[in-house]
């Protein structure tokens, strides 16, 4: 098989495994882990930007498939189900030197890149969730409070429980099992 085809046929199935895993309920109250956030971040700092944004794609279309989508407008539902789950493929711009001290048996430094990657990827996809919530979801803000602030709290903390929980799951998959990370010749 190509190397190109198997990168691609790794992007579908991780962003298949990201939709399975947002299935595991994980919260507290009203703020929830994104439990899919992880397969993605992994996904994008084993490839790279062009195939993370690809399989955070298929995550968010995914929802459709699934009947997860909360729809009350096309532009809504672009940011929330499209741009958003795309931008986790961010993470996959620190992929190079990421896996160039997981090469180097560098643990410290890989974290390092693991942690900027996973707040740069999350918090991409947080802001767009963020800015659709005051947009389109601001009316259900409790009377009197902003629906900026109002957003910045649900999405905010939604966005911070999750980059938590995908930092700490890196931490362990670093230390035990850092060739996850690598394929083909860069073993």
């Amino acid at each position: 098989m190509s190397k190109n085809l198997t990168v691609w046929l790794e992007a579908a199935i991780m962003g298949a495994l990201a939709s399975v895993l947002s299935l595991i309920p994980l919260g507290v109250g009203w703020f929830s882990v994104s439990v899919g956030s992880i397969a993605l971040v992994v996904y994008a700092l084993r490839r790279g930007f062009i195939p993370g944004l690809v399989a955070g794609l298929i995550w968010g279309l995914m929802h459709f498939a699934l009947g997860n989508v909360y729809y009350l407008s096309v532009p809504q539902v672009l940011i929330e189900y499209v741009l958003a789950f795309m931008s986790v493929g961010f993470a996959g711009l620190l992929s190079a030197p990421f896996l160039a001290a997981i090469r180097r048996k560098q643990t410290g430094q890989a974290f390092f890149y693991a942690v900027m990657a996973t707040v740069l990827g999350i918090g991409i996809r947080y802001i767009w969730h963020y800015i659709a919530g005051f947009l389109f979801w601001g009316s259900y803000a409790p009377e009197g409070q902003s629906p900026y602030l109002y957003s910045l709290i649900v999405n905010g903390s939604a966005g911070l429980m999750t980059g938590a929980f995908v930092i700490v799951l890196l931490f362990l998959l670093i230390q035990t099992g850092p060739k996850i990370f690598l394929v083909g010749n860069n073993k």
